[in-house]
């Protein structure tokens, strides 16, 4: 009898390879805790777990393509890819048209970091001329009005976690780097040692792009991703990656 039912759920259960492929943008800038890639393929991380849970539950196969992060616009103007996640909505030059928001996510918070000792207050808008380290290809809206005048300089890493090792080796005195990257990168370092948040720069909402079209199962990813953030999913994922700990130091304010 089981056999028989297990064979009966099979025949009425779509395989994998039956299963429509929506194909997923994933940056190859991202670092742990965002995501891991082995081999060119992701392979853990938060938004890996997000992306594979969407799919799930929209009972689609996730089809992941790595790329650098300035070829993503073009990825999405020409149709390669079907799915970009963790972006907001200021951070894109040109929105094109065929694409759906999901459903906000997660949030993010940006902000400036220093090695461990640097005490006094900082105000990033009063900050002398220097350079600062930042990720190639991210979009920093708060600093931008500092690098077009060229009060501060941008010095572009190709991923947060670059960016983060070049500031501890002592490369420049501050980087940008979101929350849940530094809590992850001060895991390897004892106490006294932990890059420390001297301002708040950015707090923003990241949701994921959907491409419209008749081939694509659009709606379902969509109908998916509200699913899994009411659930909880998203956060226990998150929770996953990033237990709640107490927050980083945060001096100064907004600029």
């Amino acid at each position: 009898m089981r056999r028989l039912l297990a064979s009966l759920l099979l025949c009425a259960t779509p395989s994998w390879a039956e299963q429509p492929v929506l194909r997923f943008a994933i940056a190859e800038s991202w670092s742990m805790p965002l995501i891991r890639i082995e081999q060119g393929q992701p392979v853990e991380g938060i938004l890996y777990d997000l992306m594979q849970a969407a799919a799930r539950e929209a009972g689609v196969r996730p089809e992941y393509h790595v790329l650098a992060r300035l070829r993503m616009q073009q990825a999405m103007e020409d149709g390669s890819i079907d799915v970009r996640c963790n972006v907001a909505t200021n951070w894109l030059i040109e929105r094109p048209g065929e694409y759906i928001w999901s459903v906000p996510l997660m949030e993010q918070r940006d902000l400036l970091v220093s090695r461990a000792g640097v005490l006094d207050p900082v105000d990033a808008s009063r900050l002398p001329a220097q350079a600062i380290g930042t990720v190639l290809g991210y979009s920093y809206p708060t600093l931008q009005p500092l690098f077009s005048r060229g009060q501060l300089r941008r010095e572009d890493s190709r991923s947060q976690q670059l960016a983060l090792q070049k500031l501890e080796a002592g490369r420049y005195q501050y980087a940008v780097s979101n929350e849940l990257s530094l809590q992850w990168f001060n895991r390897q370092l004892p106490a006294e040692a932990q890059l420390q948040s001297r301002a708040l720069l950015e707090e923003q909402n990241l949701g994921c792009m959907v491409r419209s079209a008749p081939s694509r199962p659009t709606q379902a990813l969509l109908r998916a991703l509200v699913r899994i953030k009411q659930s909880g999913e998203v956060e226990r994922i998150v929770q996953h990656y990033a237990p709640a700990s107490p927050a980083p130091m945060v001096i100064g304010s907004h600029p």
